[in-house]
C-alpha cells in the first residue's frame, strides 16, 4: 500500500466552543500488509507546522506540546494486518518526552485513506490544557487525535 500523504487532526473542547487544529504533509512511503518486510511506518510530525485557524490557538498549542524543545512528534505504526476490512496494528506515539504505546490499534480503511483516531487527555502526555483570560478561557483534557493517511 502506498501512502503519499497524512493530515493529523488535534480536536478537542474549550470553554468557547470546539477548535480543530491541523497539519497536513506530503510523504512517500509504502507498507506492506501482513509481511515481514516493510510492515513499519514511521514519521515526525512537526509541531510548529500545526494551524488551529487561529494564531492565538496555535500558539497555545505549541506552548501546550512544548514545541520549542520537543519540535517533532513521531508516530511508529508496527505488525500492520487485515482485520475485516479494516487494518489491526500496533501505534506508538511520542509526543514531547512521553511514549504512548497501543497494541491493537484499528486503522479504518476506505477507497483513499486509512485512519485511525486517538482518545486521549493533555493530562495523560503530563502536559497542562491552556487557559486564557485568567481561566474564563478553558480548554477540556479531553482531546482527539486523527492520523489519516492518503493511499496513492
Amino acid at each position: 500500500m502506498l501512502i503519499n500523504k497524512i493530515k493529523i487532526e488535534i480536536t478537542g473542547i474549550s470553554t468557547v466552543g470546539k477548535y480543530n487544529c491541523s497539519n497536513t504533509f506530503s510523504t512517500k512511503d509504502t507498507i506492506c500488509i501482513n509481511s515481514n518486510k516493510k510492515n513499519t511506518f514511521t514519521t515526525a510530525i512537526k509541531m510548529a507546522s500545526f494551524d488551529c485557524g487561529n494564531k492565538i490557538m496555535t500558539k497555545d498549542l505549541q506552548g501546550t506540546v512544548k514545541a520549542q524543545k520537543f519540535p517533532n512528534s513521531i508516530v511508529s505504526i508496527t505488525d500492520v494486518k487485515p482485520n475485516g476490512k479494516n487494518y489491526k496494528c500496533k501505534l506508538n506515539f511520542i509526543v514531547t518526552d512521553k511514549t504512548l504505546k497501543y497494541n491493537d490499534f484499528i486503522l479504518y480503511n476506505s477507497d483513499n485513506t486509512i485512519q485511525g483516531k486517538l482518545n486521549l487527555k493533555f493530562s495523560d502526555l503530563e502536559l497542562v490544557p491552556p487557559t486564557k483570560m485568567a481561566g474564563l478561557i478553558k480548554v477540556k483534557d479531553d482531546i482527539v487525535i486523527n492520523f489519516i493517511l492518503y493511499k496513492n
